[in-house]
């Protein structure tokens, strides 16, 4: 079974459409990672798959189920979203922040337990933050931060993990910092993990699943290797480049040409 699919499905802003027709499967226990241009609607099709936004036509399917007619409690209990660059009220320490995750447990007869406090002691020591429990989340460097909030959605307990832009704003160190966290998750817990980055050779080092998003659909899919061409680079990004093997990974790594520079050289 699939973590997550779609079935026809056709997404849009007003009259425009920015999917049409997607049948899209998600694998279940793996990293995937959306990859396109500005504009091709990756985080519009990865809102969609989080029910942040209604399709126009079609459907999603959560484990095998439309996602459209669970409960919101339900949803959440399963999937978990974080949007590009979120923000906290200012003052609000880690610990706190961490624990919003586990409002999807809670109800008027069912309040804060020992369960609910277990996840977040566990969230916080997989994102090694339980030293920086009490410190205001503002007070956090970038890769803190979105640690912080990687741990809130931990806390939620889903099996799937939707992440948007997770390291956009972030140095190179705190990139590898946050993209090695993730790939240990999925590792050591088999989360299906759900991201949209712009870097191929990251994309590249780090997906099992790559998925290609151009002319309102999906271009190509599959794993790296077969995904990742010169050919694809050119249609999706019209960039010229040249595809070569990562020295020390092993993974496909893209070259882009540079006309200023060529012509200079030449």
């Amino acid at each position: 079974m699939h973590a997550l699919e779609t079935r026809q499905l056709t997404l849009s802003y007003g009259e425009r459409n920015i999917i049409e027709e997607l049948d899209l499967h998600i694998p279940h226990g793996k990293i995937t990672v959306f990859i396109g241009s500005n504009g091709c609607g990756k985080s519009t099709l990865l809102r969609s798959l989080a029910r942040l936004l209604k399709p126009k036509e079609g459907a999603i399917l959560l484990d095998g189920e439309a996602i459209a007619k669970q409960s919101t409690k339900e949803v959440a209990k399963r999937l978990a979203i974080l949007p590009q660059g979120p923000s906290a009220p200012e003052g609000l320490t880690v610990l706190q922040l961490v624990k919003q995750g586990r409002y999807p447990y809670q109800s008027w007869l069912k309040q804060w337990s020992k369960e609910d406090e277990e996840m977040v002691a566990k969230a916080l020591e997989a994102t090694r933050l339980t030293a920086l429990s009490d410190h205001p989340v503002d007070s956090l460097s970038g890769g803190q931060r979105q640690r912080a909030w990687i741990a809130m959605t931990l806390a939620q307990g889903t099996d799937t993990i939707l992440l948007d832009e997770p390291t956009t704003y972030l140095d190179m160190s705190h990139q590898i910092e946050i993209l090695d966290l993730l790939y240990e998750l999925n590792q050591t817990e088999q989360r299906t993990i759900v991201m949209v980055l712009h870097d191929l050779n990251l994309a590249c080092r780090y997906a099992h699943h790559i998925v290609a998003v151009h002319g309102q659909t999906v271009y190509a899919e599959g794993r790296p290797e077969e995904v990742m061409t010169e050919e694809l680079v050119r249609r999706v990004f019209q960039m010229e480049c040249q595809i070569t093997r990562d020295p020390l990974y092993g993974t496909p790594m893209c070259i882009p040409f540079s006309k200023c520079r060529l012509q200079a050289q030449g």
